[in-house]
């Protein structure tokens, strides 16, 4: 399934549709929750709910392109980030590959949604993009053994890791760099882990500015799988449905370029992966 969250412009709040195609099936106008945040509290029996009403004749059905693009989650207890995971990433900064994941936080402040406005803050011109893969938890769980983790996933999205690299780098700890507001790009759809490999394993996975390829990866070249990632994420810290874990960008970042990339106002930024779909973001000034 590939769902998307929405603004139901008729009542002013949330709504839950599925992707069909270029229409959009109101769930939640069908009689089911309003955010996927909500939908993976129920666990397997909500999803399966959901495919029920799909496999029906649902009655309330909008344009895809009518909509008002929401991030499919809108408030994870937990956000995580993952530093320096494609070989070929770590290769290009100079850096060695980590024996453990490089973890941080990203605060739900600092992403918007498909087809909104990622703002380059008015602090920094070093502003850069980062192709990512989401893993969404949908069964809780805490010190998760790695050959049970991918039962705990409920599916994937995408992620633009925008980040102010100057701030990032003004200590050790990367959190700085990666939350300034709206600095992110989170979407646009969120796609059922049964559409899609094991693990999310050998998708293509690109970036383009303006068109132009920046990033040309394959999450087989993650240095720790999803799995692996579930499971260190996991310990000592219980993840709860709704949970993300933003696995990490391959190769072709701005800041090691000569000259550097970075994203600017009026510019367009896509990441794409192959399976999930195109995340698309304009960028502009912060007012």
């Amino acid at each position: 399934m590939r769902l998307l969250a929405f603004m139901d412009d008729t009542v002013g709040r949330p709504a839950l549709g599925a992707r069909d195609g270029d229409t959009v099936i109101h769930l939640t106008a069908e009689g089911h929750p309003s955010t996927l945040d909500a939908l993976l509290l129920l666990g397997n029996e909500g999803l399966d709910r959901i495919r029920a009403t799909i496999a029906g004749k649902p009655r309330h059905r909008i344009p895809l392109d009518r909509i008002t693009w929401l991030p499919p989650l809108l408030n994870p207890s937990k956000a995580f980030g993952i530093g320096l995971n494609y070989s070929d990433h770590a290769r290009e900064i100079g850096a060695p590959p980590p024996p453990h994941p490089v973890i941080f936080q990203r605060f739900p402040s600092s992403w918007v949604a498909h087809g909104q406005a990622m703002v380059r803050s008015q602090l920094s011109t070093q502003f850069d993009y980062e192709a990512e893969l989401v893993v969404v938890i949908g069964q809780a769980g805490r010190n998760i053994p790695r050959d049970r983790a991918l039962k705990h996933v409920a599916g994937y999205s995408i992620f633009n890791d925008g980040t102010v690299r100057d701030y990032q780098a003004r200590s050790h700890q990367w959190l700085w760099g990666k939350n300034f507001d709206a600095s992110g790009g989170f979407g646009p759809e969120f796609v059922t882990a049964d559409e899609l490999p094991p693990g999310a394993r050998g998708l293509n996975i690109q970036c383009r500015l303006n068109s132009q390829l920046l990033q040309d990866g394959n999450t087989r070249d993650m240095i720790f799988d999803v799995a692996t990632l579930v499971s260190a994420c996991s310990e000592g810290i219980g993840l709860r449905p709704g949970d993300m874990i933003i696995t990490g960008t391959p190769a072709g970042v701005g800041f090691v370029r000569q000259p550097p990339v970075w994203m600017r106002p009026g510019d367009v930024c896509e990441v794409e992966i192959e399976g999930i779909g195109t995340l698309v973001n304009p960028i502009r000034a912060e007012a």
